[in-house]
């Protein structure tokens, strides 16, 4: 089944320049490549009695450790997490009166036939968002067993969930402590069955706290999160009763910004994907290193750096180790594309 997908996310194209004097000798320059880490080098001929000064660019390939190494400096943010809805309006209205959230824009492709829509607790420039899809004449989609579910920080969780119940939503898990923990949590599920994780939590700038993924491996996962994307491991909790250990990671605190939870199930390496949840968008100072930090690492570039047609914001898209697709998206066009 066709889905359309578009990343809303620019890149400014930053070609290495190498900037060369004048001389009394004629120059001949030969073309630098666009690899990362470059190095000019000059050597002399003499032709015909003249005396000519080529400047020559010999790529150097840049270590892993330099790559890896940037990837930690990059200015990186969880800008929004992308999925396919049956019926964007009756989704809209659930998440803005039973969740709390605000639309936030909404555009409609017709030549592609497909509708988004943003949503979220504050503006796209500083807050993780929901971007919704609603592909033409598709009801339904299949969730499938690896994507796990949403997580959203409330003052309030039972007059939340009380709430959700009111306006006729479903509640799968009633509220009450985390097991082996102190958290309340509750759970409820959306009109299309995408789960959310109610967290009682104090005040914090980003509510939509969690996208919790089903991971085969759970080390491999940790060691690519951190070397390619960059993320802090903030914690691992084992539960063996229940035979399932999951583990936090983010570019910030838990109470204070959005975190990837992955969760390893005892024995199972692999599951089912469905065909409903997209994609994660994160923002990137600079996509090509990006994509060279990720093509180093256990991760696959399903889109090479570059502008997309059109807008020309550069991204590049990738697969983890398990399959789940991140694009990454220059920081500055990205909010070009918010003016």
């Amino acid at each position: 089944m066709a889905s359309s997908i578009r990343p809303t996310l620019s890149l400014l194209n930053r070609s290495p320049r190498l900037s060369f004097s004048r001389f009394s000798t004629a120059v001949a320059v030969v073309p630098q490549s666009k690899s990362f880490g470059l190095k000019a080098c000059c050597r002399m001929m003499r032709k015909n009695g003249n005396s000519v000064r080529v400047m020559a660019s010999t790529p150097v390939t840049a270590s892993p450790e330099n790559v890896l190494e940037w990837v930690k400096q990059d200015k990186r943010r969880m800008l929004h997490v992308v999925y396919r809805v049956g019926d964007l309006d009756r989704t809209i209205k659930f998440y803005t009166e039973c969740l709390g959230m605000k639309l936030l824009r909404k555009r409609d492709i017709p030549e592609e036939k497909y509708t988004n829509a943003f949503l979220g607790y504050g503006p796209e420039d500083s807050h993780f968002v929901i971007e919704l899809t609603y592909n033409y004449g598709v009801d339904k989609y299949d969730i499938g067993t690896g994507f796990g579910h949403f997580g959203i920080a409330v003052d309030d969780i039972t007059k939340t969930v009380e709430l959700i119940r009111a306006k006729g939503g479903k509640i799968s898990r009633e509220p009450g402590p985390v097991k082996g923990g102190k958290t309340v949590i509750a759970f409820i599920e959306d009109p299309d069955g995408y789960k959310f994780e109610l967290l009682e939590r104090g005040p914090t700038p980003e509510p939509l706290c969690q996208v919790m993924l089903r991971v085969g491996d759970l080390n491999r996962s940790i060691e690519f999160y951190e070397k390619a994307f960059g993320m802090e491991l903030l914690r691992t909790r084992d539960n063996p009763e229940n035979k399932y250990t999951i583990a936090m990671l983010g570019y910030g605190p838990e109470d204070k910004t959005t975190v990837l939870e992955l969760t390893y199930n005892y024995g199972v390496t692999e599951y089912d994907k469905g065909n409903a949840y997209a994609q994660i968008a994160i923002g990137t100072d600079d996509v090509y290193k990006t994509a060279e930090a990720i093509k180093l690492t256990t991760g696959k570039v399903t889109r090479e750096p570059g502008p997309l047609p059109g807008i020309n914001t550069k991204i590049t898209a990738c697969l983890d180790p398990d399959g789940w697709k991140t694009v990454f998206v220059d920081n500055i066009d990205f909010l070009k594309e918010l003016e």
